[in-house]
């Protein structure tokens, strides 16, 4: 059986420290080192600590400081749209689309190599695997679109211009990328950093050579 299926891990969601950690009304107050502990004052029933306002500021200045730096990690060029997969039948195993009919069981019991799925490519495989170059007879793994190689031939995998259905268009080179316009053919708008100077052209306009830090 194929579904559409993500081989991604969904990170946890953030979750805010615990309510309980704050010291309950007029028993402690944040006056930094004058705080009394709780019983020390008039009032107080409970021993808490004393959570100083500047201690909860450090707090949400490193969550802040972490939030940002995941924000800035490199990625490849289309990652984060390249989720499609096949399904295996127990229904855990998600295998990539390009790992479909590649003559290698992925699955437990080979249903990815199976003739009813394999037997006509690509027209066997669910529309979800697939992706249709500009050239009717051309075609790709769904998850080779927009990973900054020319898999069609003609680019038409890497940019919404040449495709002859309306797809949404890839995203920008990622920090480990280089955009130009390359030489070579199995690129098309942006080439890998670790090209740059390497005393080879990549670049129409040499800027991999001359521009693109090393």
């Amino acid at each position: 059986m194929s579904l559409s299926c993500s081989p991604l891990k969904h990170p946890r969601p953030f979750r805010s420290p615990s309510l309980s950690l704050l010291p309950p009304p007029g028993c402690c107050h944040p006056c930094g080192a004058r705080c009394h502990p709780c019983g020390a004052r008039p009032g107080c029933t409970q021993r808490h600590l004393c959570i100083s306002a500047l201690a909860l500021l450090v707090l949400a200045a490193a969550v802040a400081s972490v939030v940002a730096a995941l924000a800035l990690l490199p990625r490849a060029p289309g990652s984060p749209n390249n989720r499609t997969g096949f399904l295996c039948d127990d229904r855990v195993t998600c295998v990539p689309a390009s790992w479909v009919c590649d003559r290698v069981s992925n699955c437990r019991n080979g249903e990815d190599e199976q003739e009813q799925l394999c037997g006509d490519l690509p027209h066997s495989l669910p529309g979800y695997l697939v992706f249709y170059c500009s050239n009717p007879r051309s075609w790709v793994y769904a998850d080779q679109r927009c990973n900054g190689m020319n898999d069609c031939g003609d680019c038409s995998d890497e940019s919404s211009l040449f495709s002859v259905l309306p797809v949404a268009a890839c995203p920008p080179c990622g920090q480990e990328w280089w955009s130009c316009s390359p030489v070579h053919f199995e690129f098309c708008s942006c080439i890998p950093r670790r090209l740059c100077r390497d005393g080879i052209q990549h670049c129409l306009g040499w800027s991999d050579e001359f521009l693109c830090p090393a």
